[in-house]
């Protein structure tokens, strides 16, 4: 999960860091770091697995979606 869709994922579920933190038990700052790009790897997993439980679908590159998303295009 790139800090990127992890913004993105946060957005489309309407959560802050603060209601995040609460979901998973993790510390905000731990969040900001995600955020940021620095979290641990196993701390990524964490989050990632709670956000799919949430409904969350994470697509690698050339993956489509099981349904209505949104996607960054990267200009090659």
């Amino acid at each position: 999960m790139t800090p990127e869709q992890f913004k993105m994922a946060k957005t489309a579920l309407g959560l802050s860091n603060p209601d995040l933190a609460e979901i998973t038990g993790l510390h905000r700052n731990t969040l900001n770091k995600v955020d940021k790009g620095e979290g641990k790897s196993s701390t990524v997993q964490h989050l990632r697995l709670s956000l799919e439980a949430q409904g969350i679908q994470f697509l690698d590159n050339g993956e489509v979606a099981g349904g209505p998303g949104v996607a960054i295009k990267r200009a090659e």
